[in-house]
């Protein structure tokens, strides 16, 4: 080889010709204000259905940050909101992180205690809330030594009589700040724009902090065709709260790429979903698999016009077999599992079928691939770790799921617990999952949720998912309790569908499962409940299950449990 020639010399960073912009999020709505000028925002608040444009959205978020500054509001400040899904909170989103600060979404469902928690733990300077929250506000405002002043979000032109002292009006905030308001642009990818804290099903919960580049790069994820496929052409309604992981990313992401939002604001029910989803021509819909059994029976009644609906999303916990083949075959609604975590932003995986799979597999082998978690988006890694290393993607071997990428947390917020779940780049869920030979992802449980019997391991979700596959059950969730000679055995809780009281036996449910599932997975008792205990954001709250069983087994005379 001649090496006489001139020696080749290697392009420097500073010689690459790509322009360095940052990722932030005020072009987002700029972009919506500029481009969707007359499509809609629809709330629907305490008092009514609103309809704004894009143009006024932009006009009032603008107005906000006005506001937000002359309130003192400086760069790396949290303001909280503790607000239900309407344009308010659309226009928080936007303009507290295009100043600077940090948007603090609040979830009001936690108990005092954890609200205090965290509104302490962030330090949240300013504290926006709509009007129903007062009374807790006044209760807890003197356990609250860093917020400065409160903002009441309220459709009503007077403040209601309250020992809240530095109280002002959102509206007339917005009335009086500058509607030119010119936002700082020397604000970077890499800055803090919003924050949110787990749900915590244990201990304290723990915050993690989003950076502008990671929500950007999350709203761009949510705009593939295979993800979302969010549109210009689509009307969304996100069900899931805008205090739960950003509303899964709906508000940046339908914001950015010009979607008809319809936010279903404070305590809706099934008919009013259902009403909105035909009134507003509804295309895109999310939110856990609980709505979507409480919406189900409403739909079933047959009085409403869901043709427009192109996807139902559902996420937050596993959906079973029976509730996505009542959508789609029943209801002629495609019905989509996603999964993510607070951690994730959220969105890791979606299951979304593959073009072979459409043309040459039946409706139940279809049903096999849709039940599960799906794949990973692009942009993302996962690895599987069990006991000897990475599992086999066979869809049978269980592992922990590791996740590393743009979006991704690699820490938590001030909390000696980021110990337990970042560890060599990688976000470690707690989540055991299988992976099949297409890279579909399973959730097979929480790692403290599985149960081990005789030294095998047994899956809480499959178990539930079967048995709310029956025609008499509308929630079902399995623990499990100490037995002396096989160490655990599950225990399902299941709660009925109106009208089928003291009709479906345990003996009926038992027979069900028994062609599914090997013998010594079946479960040792079913009990009938009236309720099963939910998480703030709708997921079955096992531990307060798993003590719920535990009491009644011990309130019951020995030698009654089979």
């Amino acid at each position: 080889m001649n090496n006489s020639g001139p020696r080749l010399k290697y392009i420097s960073q500073e010689e690459c010709t790509m322009m360095n912009t940052q990722l932030t999020l005020r072009p987002m709505m700029e972009r919506a204000e500029r481009l969707f000028s007359k499509k809609q925002v629809i709330s629907r608040t305490a008092t009514g259905i609103y309809r704004f444009t894009y143009q006024e959205i932009g006009n009032r978020t603008r107005r906000l940050a006005s506001a937000l500054d002359k309130l003192g509001v400086k760069r790396g400040d949290r303001v909280g909101t503790l607000a239900w899904n309407d344009h308010r909170h659309l226009e928080a989103y936007f303009a507290i992180p295009s100043i600077g600060a940090v948007l603090h979404t609040i979830n009001i469902r936690l108990s005092p205690e954890h609200l205090l928690y965290i509104i302490n733990h962030a330090e949240d300077q300013v504290l926006l809330f709509d009007e129903e929250f007062l009374p807790f506000v006044e209760k807890l405002k003197a356990h609250l030594p860093t917020v400065r002043a409160f903002v009441m979000m309220t459709d009503h032109e007077e403040l209601p009589p309250t020992s809240v002292e530095n109280l002002h009006s959102y509206e007339k905030l917005l009335q009086e700040a500058d509607p030119n308001f010119q936002y700082p642009d020397d604000i970077l990818e890499t800055d803090p724009a919003g924050m949110c804290y787990t749900s915590a099903t244990t201990g304290n919960p723990k915050g993690v902090v989003y950076t502008h580049r990671g929500i950007v790069l999350h709203s761009m994820a949510a705009g593939l065709a295979d993800t979302l496929g969010l549109s210009e052409k689509d009307t969304a309604l996100p069900v899931v709260p805008m205090f739960h992981v950003n509303a899964w990313g709906f508000p940046f992401a339908a914001t950015w790429f010009g979607c008809t939002q319809v936010l279903p604001g404070p305590r809706f029910t099934p008919q009013i979903l259902a009403e909105l989803i035909e009134t507003e021509k509804v295309t895109i819909t999310a939110g856990v698999p609980t709505i979507w059994l409480g919406l189900l029976q409403e739909l079933n009644k047959g009085r409403y016009n869901t043709s427009s609906l192109r996807a139902v999303v559902s996420g937050g916990s596993p959906s079973p077999r029976s509730l996505i083949a009542a959508y789609r075959q029943k209801h002629n609604i495609p019905f989509y599992v996603a999964y993510g975590m607070t951690e994730t932003s959220p969105l890791v995986t979606c299951s979304k079928l593959k073009g072979h799979m459409e043309e040459t597999l039946s409706d139940e082998e279809q049903l096999h691939y849709l039940e599960k978690q799906g794949w990973v988006v692009p942009g993302l890694e996962i690895k599987i770790l069990g006991p000897n290393g990475e599992v086999k993607a066979d869809g049978e071997e269980m592992g922990e799921l590791l996740i590393r990428g743009p979006w991704i947390a690699d820490s938590y917020y001030k909390d000696e617990r980021t110990e337990e779940a970042f560890k060599d780049g990688w976000l470690y869920t707690g989540d055991v999952v299988t992976i099949d030979e297409e890279g579909y992802v399973k959730l097979v449980d929480r790692t403290k949720d599985l149960i081990k019997s005789g030294g095998e391991w047994i899956s809480s979700v499959d178990l539930e998912n079967a048995l709310m596959g029956h025609e008499a059950i509308l929630e079902a969730s399995c623990v499990a309790v100490p037995h002396p000679e096989w160490g655990e055995r599950p225990v399902a809780c299941v709660v009925v569908k109106e009208g089928y009281d003291g009709i479906v036996t345990k003996e009926e449910l038992l027979a069900f499962l028994e062609p599914q599932f090997a013998k010594w997975w079946l479960p040792d008792d079913v009990l009938f409940m009236e309720e099963i205990p939910k998480t703030s954001v709708g997921k079955f709250l096992k531990r307060a299950l798993r003590d719920q069983v535990t009491e009644y087994y011990a309130k019951k005379p020995q030698g009654t449990k089979e």
